[in-house]
């Protein structure tokens, strides 16, 4: 296991500032996600660990040691990417072994590696088939394990669920944090879909225009959003924001809840919910309309499909939130403001 540290990390694109000026630290063992939208900049961070990239400007330190000029071979780590990049002429054993074939590793020890890889993923049975005769799911595994073989201290996975259907997806998922925790290595994963990254993430790096916007746990960026882009890239549907004199204040649509519900939850800021649509998606309801006195913004409440109470349509409702699940941002830089500083 290695700590991986990057300072002051940029890279231009000509004109283009892909990634721009990042600090980033993971702790040993962590799993790290960086989350973004596409063109971010999360990829090319990545890349730049890997050594797939020269940075512009910067400092990359992998278990304290400067790497920049190494080559990514040299770096101990281990990649693996959205295709897999498996060698369709190959078997899947040959798949596995060819790092260790190409480090000069003697046959015996390297069929050993091999079989230890694929027990360690559940493949053993898969070794001699080739790449076209293999699920998604199983494509992955083989990815894995053939990252794996080479003992690499920090494993560096870019979107490598995207591919798979969902109901798939979510079993990779599971497997693939399960080996995470099982051999310990630190591992920065790059994903768009915040899913994932709630779910898997020790902490998350939420990135945007090449910066990191915040860096915290999942419960942190989620509750405690650094800015109005995290507010709103995280959650689905994402934080209702609405505008005061100075300043925006928002909260989550799970936290808007209709009289009758919320009554006992101590002090709670009252709003009249004007209900314009209802959607009903099995598990919860979705209530879409806006608030009196900010009549043009839409505000989203999202509820259990247990509740139910008379909701109608085209109707006004009393609603609620929590004076303390209230957050509020800066009108024209978008940043956190304490709700201490403005004297409500």
């Amino acid at each position: 296991m290695a700590v991986v540290e990057v300072r002051d990390l940029s890279k231009h694109f000509g004109d283009v500032v892909a990634v721009d000026g990042v600090d980033l630290r993971s702790e040993e063992g962590e799993f790290l996600v960086l989350l973004g939208p596409s063109g971010c900049g999360k990829t090319t961070l990545l890349r730049m660990i890997a050594g797939l990239e020269q940075p512009t400007e910067g400092e990359i330190l992998l278990g304290g040691e400067d790497v920049i000029g190494l080559p990514p071979r040299a770096r101990r780590i281990a990649m693996v990417f959205q295709s897999y990049a498996l060698y369709p002429h190959m078997t899947v054993a040959n798949n596995i072994a060819f790092p260790l074939k190409a480090q000069g590793m003697d046959p015996g020890e390297r069929s050993a590696k091999v079989q230890w890889a694929a027990e360690l993923f559940g493949i053993e049975r898969l070794l001699h088939r080739r790449p076209r005769q293999l699920s998604g799911g199983e494509r992955q595994r083989v990815a894995l394990a053939r990252a794996l073989v080479r003992e690499p201290t920090v494993f560096l996975l870019d979107e490598p669920l995207s591919n798979l259907d969902a109901k798939l997806r979510a079993a990779a998922r599971d497997d693939l944090m399960e080996f995470q925790r099982r051999i310990g290595i630190t591992t920065i994963y790059v994903t768009h879909d915040q899913v994932e990254a709630m779910g898997m993430g020790d902490r998350i790096a939420v990135m945007n225009h090449g910066k990191v916007r915040q860096l915290g746990t999942p419960e942190e960026v989620y509750h405690h959003p650094a800015d109005v882009f995290v507010a709103q890239f995280l959650g689905s549907p994402p934080m209702n924001l609405l505008e005061a004199t100075n300043f925006l204040f928002g909260f989550r649509p799970e936290q808007f809840l209709p009289e009758g519900i919320a009554e006992d939850e101590g002090d709670r800021v009252p709003f009249t919910f004007h209900v314009n649509r209802i959607e009903y998606l099995g598990s919860e309801r979705y209530l879409y309309g806006h608030v009196r006195e900010h009549d043009e913004t839409k505000i989203i409440a999202m509820l259990p499909a247990t509740v139910t109470l008379p909701l109608a349509v085209d109707q006004d409702h009393k609603f609620s939130v929590a004076r303390d699940q209230i957050r509020f941002f800066d009108r024209d830089q978008g940043h956190k403001i304490p709700a201490q500083t403005l004297n409500l």
